[in-house]
């Protein structure tokens, strides 16, 4: 059995995180000692590495509790598993081009400043304050 923080430590998850985690149900309660310290066992720090790997995929709570749904009835079929991560391979596509169109501006916006000098005359900053947004 492990205590908070020892699961903290082990898995790389503050403390509070794990506390939201059961909070919202991702994690299953844990066990309390006679003291009242939560005892987590090998199954709760299980599924906190699994939560802690979708979250590293930036996959959303809401996704990771449909996962772990499917997960935790390994007689239903994969099907929703495949569709959710269809939609997150999208979803993540487009902010791959989302992000793409924010580092051609920000280029664009370097570009209009390529020497030391005041302030006052800095390209940058004249681009930042004019009513369009540089494109």
């Amino acid at each position: 059995m492990l205590k908070i923080g020892e699961l903290a430590k082990q898995s790389g998850c503050p403390v509070e995180t794990i506390r939201y985690y059961e909070r919202i149900g991702l994690l299953m309660p844990p066990q309390r000692e006679a003291n009242n310290y939560r005892a987590y066992n090998e199954r709760h720090a299980e599924r906190l590495q699994f939560v802690r790997h979708c979250r590293a995929l930036d996959m959303g709570l809401d996704e990771i509790r449909v996962l772990l749904d499917v997960r935790d009835r390994p007689e239903q079929e994969c099907t929703d598993v495949n569709e959710l991560l269809d939609r997150h391979i999208r979803h993540v596509t487009g902010r791959i081009a989302e992000l793409a169109a924010l580092e051609a501006q920000l280029r664009q916006l370097r570009g209009c400043c390529v020497a030391t000098q005041a302030a006052s005359c800095c390209g940058i900053l004249h681009a930042l304050s004019e009513r369009e947004a540089v494109r």
